[in-house]
C-alpha cells in the first residue's frame, strides 16, 4: 500500500512544484515506484518533469470529469520508477464543470484507491489556493508535506494551512496529518532564515520533521531544462537537500 503525500501551502512562491518534482525524483532515484500528481492548473510540474503540457490528449482534468481512465492520463516511466498523472491550463474549469456534482471531493481518492499498489508513493502537487483540488489531494493524501520559504511572511501562509488540515481533518479525511515541514531557498548565513525555522518549530513542536533546502541556483535553473535537480546536477547542494528529505520520507513509515 502507498504512502500518498501531498505537496501544500495557501501561499504561492513556496516551492511546491520544485519540491514535488524533486522528492519524487528523489525518492524514484532510491528505487521506489514513484506517482507524480499535478493538481496545479499551471502545469509546472507537469513541464518541469520534461512533459509537454500543452500537447497533452488526456490530463487529470479528463480524469476528474469522467471522460477518461487513469490507464489513459498516466504517462509511465518519465524517469526510472517515476510516473505522472499531468496537469495543464484545462484544470482551470474543473470546479465549474463539476458544481452540480455530489461528493465531488472525492473524485480522485476514488481514482487512486484503483491504482495506489502499483506505487510506493503518491505526491501530489496542490495550487496555491484552498479549492476543489486541493480538497481533492487533502481528502485523497495520507499527509501532507509544507514547503515554507525562510521569509517574514512564512508563519501566515503555516497558520492558514493548519487551520485547513484540522477542517479537512475532522470533515473528510480523519486520518489526514502534517508529515513534516520543508523549509525552502534556506541561507544559513541569514539570520532571517535561522528565525523562521526557530518560529516554526516553536509552533509546530516536534511531531513533524523539518527539512533545509538550501538557496541554490542550480536548482532554479533545472525546471528549464525540464529536468529534476538530480539529474540536472547531481552533485549540487539542491540534489543533495532533496535526496536528504527522501531518505527522511523513507524513513517514516506509516501508520497502520
Amino acid at each position: 500500500m502507498s504512502r500518498i503525500i501531498a505537496i501544500a501551502n495557501q501561499k504561492g512562491g513556496v516551492g511546491k512544484s520544485t519540491t514535488a518534482i524533486n522528492l519524487s525524483a528523489s525518492l524514484a532515484a532510491r528505487g521506489k515506484k514513484v506517482l507524480t500528481i499535478d493538481m496545479d492548473p499551471q502545469g509546472n510540474t507537469t513541464s518541469g518533469l520534461g512533459v509537454d503540457k500543452n500537447g497533452l490528449e488526456n490530463t487529470i482534468y479528463e480524469l476528474m470529469l469522467g471522460n477518461a481512465e487513469m490507464k489513459e492520463c498516466i504517462i509511465e516511466k518519465v524517469y526510472d520508477h517515476l510516473s505522472l498523472l499531468p496537469a495543464n491550463v484545462n484544470l482551470t474549469a474543473v470546479e465549474i464543470e463539476l458544481i452540480d456534482q455530489e461528493n465531488k471531493e472525492f473524485i480522485l481518492k476514488e481514482e487512486i484507491e484503483k491504482i495506489r499498489d502499483k506505487f510506493d508513493y503518491v505526491i501530489i502537487d496542490c495550487p496555491p489556493s484552498l479549492n476543489l483540488l486541493t480538497l481533492n489531494a487533502l481528502v485523497t493524501a495520507d499527509s501532507v508535506l509544507v514547503p515554507i520559504q525562510c521569509e517574514y511572511y512564512a508563519l501566515e501562509g503555516l497558520a492558514q494551512l493548519v487551520n485547513t488540515v484540522n477542517l479537512v481533518k475532522e470533515r473528510l479525511n480523519e486520518n489526514l496529518k502534517i508529515e513534516g515541514i520543508v523549509f525552502t531557498m534556506y541561507d544559513a548565513r541569514t539570520n532571517l532564515s535561522s528565525q523562521v525555522v526557530e518560529n516554526v518549530k516553536e509552533n509546530l513542536g516536534n511531531e513533524v520533521y523539518y527539512a533545509l533546502i538550501p538557496r541554490n541556483v542550480r536548482l532554479a535553473e533545472a525546471p528549464s531544462y525540464g529536468q529534476p535537480i538530480n539529474v540536472y546536477d547531481p552533485k549540487s547542494a539542491g540534489a543533495e537537500a532533496y535526496d536528504l528529505l527522501a531518505k527522511t520520507v523513507i524513513g517514516k513509515k506509516k501508520k497502520k
